[in-house]
């Protein structure tokens, strides 16, 4: 049975049309994937599902009475004190009629044979209404998936929302739009702030409910493992493919290939029909020529096939070779108030190691990365940087941007030779044209800053990359882009990332953490995550 249908529909601003014959169909229990590069207008197609944007054209229609979560990106969970009240936010009436309920049954028992038929119809009314409504069934619900993101569910009755860090409070609201009642779920970048763990069972939660589900994400490998269709959203428009991303990815080559064969045909037919017009016009087939331009007036030209604006160009090159050794780490010890991260760890990070440093949300990875660095000392033990090695951070939350100088300054400061075209031609590479390269950093969203920093860390020719989750702002698109630079990168890699697709692709070493021991796999992540699988 179909839950929604989205027929034609368009967004536009005044003069400036976002997009326009957005067209697809959801059935029930089908999941969907929308992908398209950054600011094509993803989430505002969750708005117009929603109501909460009116299409400019078209239209949308909802099963009668289907009920729709989406997670509130405020994360303000008004109510709610602990974290187990703000994962259950939608079940509050529920929650209000459970503790009616228990009130009631102390006043019955009180009343004993004084009691009332009135009072034991409203008692059982209550009772009826509290199973209709999944009293019975929430609590393991809201337990279940608490316990499935991270959380201790029985220390979530008393934890205070007050105390989350902000990948927490990310989870929390994951868990109230999980925990919700509801026909359809809609989840954007729902993966972001989990960890490898977490997204696995996220990913298994949503093939074993019932719920349909649209996603907005970037996680080729998430994406692999839910969807059951793919949309597109690419040029202002979209097209809707059957299957997952990976056989999205050749139905969509496919369909360019046959468009193009389709395009050149009709080009070729044309251009023959325009000759004989042109040498017949005036002739004695005057009347056919005629007759043929009739029928190439009325004749439905093709377009090309739609394409968006090329992602980034990047290439990362390196100054010197450096030596064998990048880095050595002796018997290291990492602390924070109150809490050891990692004990005892050695190893040696060698020349043209690709390391996945893997774990838990929380388990340490960017202290580990900053004593890694020297940016903050051991507990105990110690970390050489070899000699001739020269290191650039890729920073999670990209604090170190100059965030109020424009993108133009910010490559004058590593280039001051360079002249103006020169800048703007290396910001161009990036995806930043014209009068952008004016624009303060402080004014450019997630997805922007992330390709500045890579602009700007490309300058570097740093032979130890340190990359914090690189690819968490970035399109599929330009994550494809940052594989491609690595697969030609000469240097070292150290990688923190979430993106499994993506550390598939280029991790040829793994140091998990397990607990405070840190584990040195000097194999590929691949086969990591298969020895992982087998032990349970």
């Amino acid at each position: 049975m179909t839950i929604l249908s989205v027929s034609n529909v368009g967004i536009s601003f005044g003069a400036d049309e976002l997009f326009k014959n957005i067209t697809f169909t959801v059935a029930e229990g089908e999941r969907w994937g929308i992908i398209g590069r950054n600011g094509v207008g993803k989430t505002s197609i969750f708005n117009v599902i929603t109501g909460d944007l009116v299409p400019t054209v078209g239209s949308v229609a909802r099963k009668p009475g289907l009920r729709h979560a989406l997670l509130d990106q405020h994360r303000a969970f008004e109510g709610a004190t602990t974290v187990w009240e703000a994962g259950a936010a939608a079940w509050r009436e529920v929650m209000a009629l459970e503790q009616r309920i228990a009130e009631q049954a102390l006043e019955l028992g009180a009343m004993g044979e004084n009691v009332t038929d009135q009072f034991l119809e409203r008692f059982g009314h209550d009772q009826e209404r509290f199973a209709d409504m999944g009293g019975y069934v929430y609590h393991a619900r809201v337990d279940a998936v608490l316990q499935g993101l991270g959380f201790d569910a029985e220390e979530s009755k008393t934890r205070l929302v007050s105390s989350l860090s902000g990948g927490e409070r990310g989870r929390v609201g994951l868990a109230a739009q999980l925990i919700a009642p509801a026909d359809l779920l809609l989840l954007d970048e729902p993966t972001n702030h989990l960890d490898l763990d977490t997204t696995t069972w996220l990913q298994e939660w949503l093939k074993e409910a019932n719920e349909s589900v649209i996603v907005v994400s970037h996680d080729r490998a998430f994406l692999d493992a839910i969807c059951t269709n793919i949309l597109h959203v690419e040029a202002g428009t979209s097209e809707s493919y059957k299957g997952n991303y990976s056989q999205f990815v050749p139905q969509r080559a496919e369909r360019r290939l046959t468009r193009e064969r389709e395009l050149e045909k009709q080009r070729a037919y044309v251009k023959k029909e325009q000759d004989y017009i042109m040498r017949n016009i005036a002739g004695v087939n005057s009347f056919q020529a005629k007759g043929k331009r009739k029928r190439l007036e009325r004749l439905p030209r093709l377009a090309p096939p739609p394409g968006d604006p090329a992602a980034m160009t990047l290439q990362l090159d390196i100054a010197e070779r450096g030596g064998d050794q990048v880095v050595a780490v002796d018997n290291l010890r990492v602390e924070v108030p109150g809490r050891v991260l990692v004990d005892g760890f050695t190893a040696v990070l060698r020349r043209n190691d690709f390391v996945a440093l893997v774990g838990p949300n929380g388990a340490g990875k960017t202290s580990f990365i900053s004593t890694l660095l020297g940016d903050r000392p051991p507990a105990s033990g110690g970390t050489r940087i070899g000699g001739s090695i020269t290191a650039a951070w890729f920073r999670q939350d990209l604090a170190d941007l100059p965030l109020n100088q424009s993108l133009s300054d910010a490559i004058n400061g590593q280039r001051p030779l360079w002249n103006r075209g020169q800048v703007q031609n290396h910001l161009g590479a990036f995806g930043f044209t014209g009068e952008e390269v004016f624009r303060e950093i402080r004014s450019l969203s997630g997805g922007e800053r992330a390709r500045v920093a890579l602009a700007l860390i490309s300058l570097t020719r740093a032979n130890l990359l340190v990359l914090d989750e690189p690819t968490n702002h970035l399109d599929v698109e330009n994550i494809e882009v940052l594989e491609d630079a690595l697969s030609d990168y000469e240097g070292t890699v150290l990688l923190v990332s979430h993106d499994r697709a993506f550390l598939r692709e280029v991790a040829t070493r793994v140091w998990a953490f397990e607990g405070t021991r840190l584990v040195d796999f000097d194999g590929p992540f691949t086969e990591w995550e298969a020895v992982v699988a087998a032990r349970g």
